[in-house]
């Protein structure tokens, strides 16, 4: 559909009368921002073909690290557990009719983190590294340089617009990508507060997990007229520790530590959070989350691991069991959905990310495959005529495919080129991999192991080694890694955007980050 350039502003026009929101529920420093009036104008600028359309229900999907290799890597293996030659498999989001890149950088650095870029996505502004919903105004660990920084964030925009909202992670609750959608903290690792310096436990500061218990009451404290908010309705992922007090009293059946609370307060913030809503379901384990009747589910907390949930190929593992993540998005969509005005969620894939800094491409893979599932969850249980589905990724990693394997290499093999039916030989001698990493750990061969973390605890093994008898495609071979760190890093290279229902049109292109935000406001009106 080609517009001229009258038709062409009339349909902005159109769009914008459409979906106008009430501007003055942000902050004037956040609509001041360079960042926030830049992305504004850039949206200005994309083709937007059904102006009088607004996304009822808008889904956020991250997939923490899952940079364009992961997906590449990942779509190969799900084609392949399935008997596929594996290059000609999708993965459900990638069927998305539009799709774009995003620049994810962080005003302070060029290889971004988590807090920084999801605040950009949040917010619709770009900030420093380890910030969270905070401008880059920010003095990071600095709890004085807060007060008239914080940033409003989809999350808040639909509470006050009286839509249910939600999140769920397969990581701790309070880690930096869920906590952006509700906290504001100039220390990504402020979790509890034993992690608060004592300059900032006494002016006052809060710690994630408390700005979690506090989300309703400081969002009706900074907008007062907004009659609305009635909290959080679905939370759910790990991080138990972090609202318990350090008691052996606050241990768990299915921990191996001494006691699984870290509140130095002694407070225990689940109880204060049942005490708050008496109606609400607090579940930790499997049985419990099959018990949740989502008909009947007002609010839902759910923290299944005292840190992290575990990998999807070691949930079995797991003593009390827990829920896969595309378990907890549809138990959540089935929750908020109950609300007739629509909902906001956000599904974060984290250990995506955790796999990757232990070198473990097995596990990176197998939760990306995971979280792809999710996505098509998602896509079964919604409408696209009247849901905003955006599936994206904060950042990427050093993470590559090389050398030249031959169709329907297994993707987590040894190199077999073209025509060959043994594996290649660098020049060195040596058989090689597919996948690899520019940094980290480097060579583990921890055979059937599950769980990438247990690669931490041996020093980094970089360089070269002798695979010739080694099962690569093993769950606990770890690749060979170039230079030698205590974990793999973050890659600075743009990451995808892909899109589906209402405005999703608009992603197309190069974009900063922050232009996801501004697409999820101006199509849920809010």
């Amino acid at each position: 559909m080609l517009l001229n350039r009258h038709s062409y502003l009339l349909v902005l026009a159109l769009f914008s009368g459409a979906v106008q929101t009430d501007s003055s529920l942000i902050p004037q420093s956040q609509r001041e921002n360079h960042w926030f009036h830049e992305a504004e104008a850039a949206l200005a600028q994309k083709p937007i073909f059904e102006p009088d359309k607004k996304a009822k229900n808008i889904i956020l999907f991250v997939g923490d690290g899952m940079g364009v290799s992961t997906i590449t890597a990942a779509r190969i293996l799900d084609g392949q557990n399935q008997g596929l030659a594996g290059e000609e498999n999708s993965l459900s989001f990638e069927s998305f009719p539009f799709t774009g890149l995003s620049k994810t950088y962080n005003v302070d650095a060029q290889t971004p983190d988590s807090a920084g870029t999801m605040t950009a996505m949040i917010t619709g502004v770009k900030t420093d590294a380890g910030i969270i919903s905070i401008d880059e105004d920010v003095k990071r660990g600095d709890c004085s340089t807060v007060k008239g920084n914080e940033l409003v964030t989809a999350l808040e925009l639909a509470e006050i617009a009286g839509r249910s909202t939600g999140f769920v992670t397969t990581t701790r609750v309070t880690h930096a990508t869920p906590a952006a959608t509700y906290a504001k903290a100039p220390e990504r690792n402020w979790e509890d507060i034993s992690d608060l310096p004592e300059e900032a436990v006494a002016a006052g500061c809060e710690d994630i997990a408390l700005q979690l218990l506090n989300f309703e009451n400081n969002l009706k404290q900074r907008f007062p007229a907004a009659a609305n908010i009635n909290g959080i309705e679905v939370m759910m992922g790990g991080g138990r520790r972090h609202f318990l007090p350090n008691q052996p009293a606050s241990d768990s059946v299915d921990e191996m530590a001494i006691f699984t609370g870290d509140r130095s307060d002694q407070r225990h913030l689940i109880n204060e959070w049942q005490a708050q809503y008496p109606g609400g379901h607090y579940i930790e384990n499997q049985a419990g989350f099959d018990a949740v009747d989502p008909a009947k589910t007002n609010k839902l907390l759910a923290l299944f691991e005292a840190s992290h949930m575990h990998y999807e190929a070691d949930r079995p593992n797991d003593e009390a069991g827990e829920p896969s993540l595309s378990e907890m998005t549809a138990k959540a969509i089935d929750i908020l959905d109950n609300n007739e005005k629509g909902f906001f969620l956000l599904v974060e894939g984290g250990r995506i990310d955790h796999a990757h800094h232990a070198g473990n491409a097995y596990n990176a893979l197998t939760d990306t495959i995971e979280f792809a599932r999710a996505v098509k969850v998602a896509l079964e249980k919604t409408d696209t005529e009247e849901t905003l589905i955006i599936v994206t990724a904060d950042h990427s990693h050093v993470f590559t495919m090389a050398g030249y394997p031959k169709r329907g290499n297994p993707i987590l093999g040894k190199v077999v080129n073209i025509g060959e039916q043994e594996p290649a030989q660098a020049q060195d001698g040596m058989p090689y991999t597919t996948l690899g990493y520019a940094n980290g750990l480097g060579f583990r061969d921890l055979g059937d192991e599950t769980d990438a973390d247990i690669s931490y605890g041996e020093p980094a093994n970089s360089g070269r080694h002798d695979l010739s008898r080694v099962d690569t495609e093993a769950s606990g071979y770890h690749q060979e890694a170039l230079v030698p760190l205590e974990a793999e890093t973050h890659g600075g290279e743009d990451v995808a955007i892909y899109a589906t229902g209402p405005g999703a049109s608009a992603v197309s292109g190069v974009n900063e980050q922050n232009l996801i935000f501004h697409i999820m406001r101006r199509v849920a009106g809010w």
